[in-house]
């Protein structure tokens, strides 16, 4: 009786934690379908590797807003603590530091192919997120569905990232890149389908900056 109860109790754990997954690559395949475009104010929290002259792990804290529109546009815009705007058009990637009042802009293609913003911005369904990353469900965790994904390409810097979902919307980027560094984006306030346009993601230098193309 008792060895029934505890085969009985693995198989309802193992249940549980399925559907956990599962609702977790659902929220995304949804995510990617229905929601062409998006808005949200963000706060990130960047916190580097542990040194051994550290008695506690650096951090950094950032907010600003946040927008994209299928397919491959998006903006983020830093307001603190240094202001930054970094704009894809589908075309360039534009990254404009106001303090040094300098522009560096390469080509979209060659920077987003595994990256968090492409999880975001590019496809619509999972099968074509699932030619650059392994994605991987998550269980439950105080009311947020995560999904894992990694990039196939290993060389890159990005190590994973982990995508979490309140009651259907973006909530969380949990990002880690291949030198121990992680980089949590929580968005706030956020809006689905948005009346956004392409023009909105153009980028046009400001007079004077300096424009820089590695």
């Amino acid at each position: 009786m008792i060895k029934l109860k505890a085969i009985l109790t693995s198989a309802a754990l193992a249940l549980t934690a399925f559907a956990a997954q599962a609702d977790g690559l659902q929220d995304l395949e949804k995510f990617l379908q229905s929601v062409n475009s998006g808005k949200s104010s963000f706060t990130q929290v960047v916190t580097s590797p542990k040194r051994a002259s550290d008695t506690v792990a650096r951090s950094k804290t950032s907010s600003g807003s946040f927008e994209f529109l299928r397919p491959n546009r998006f903006r983020f815009v830093y307001n603190k603590p240094f202001e930054q705007t970094i704009v894809a058009d589908s075309q360039t990637l534009w990254l404009y530091d106001v303090d040094l009042n300098q522009v560096t802009s390469r080509p979209q293609k060659d920077a987003l192919g595994s990256t968090p913003a492409a999880l975001i911005a590019s496809g619509t369904d999972i099968k074509g997120l699932s030619a650059a990353f392994e994605l991987k469900a998550g269980p439950a965790q105080d009311g947020t569905e995560w999904v894992e994904a990694r990039p196939k390409d290993r060389n890159g810097q990005l190590q994973s990232v982990r995508v979490g979902f309140r009651q259907g919307q973006l909530a969380v980027l949990d990002i880690q890149d291949s030198l121990g560094q992680r980089s949590v984006l929580t968005f706030n306030d956020w809006q689905a389908n948005p009346a956004l346009k392409t023009a909105d993601f153009t980028f046009q230098p400001p007079a004077g900056a300096a424009v820089i193309k590695p």
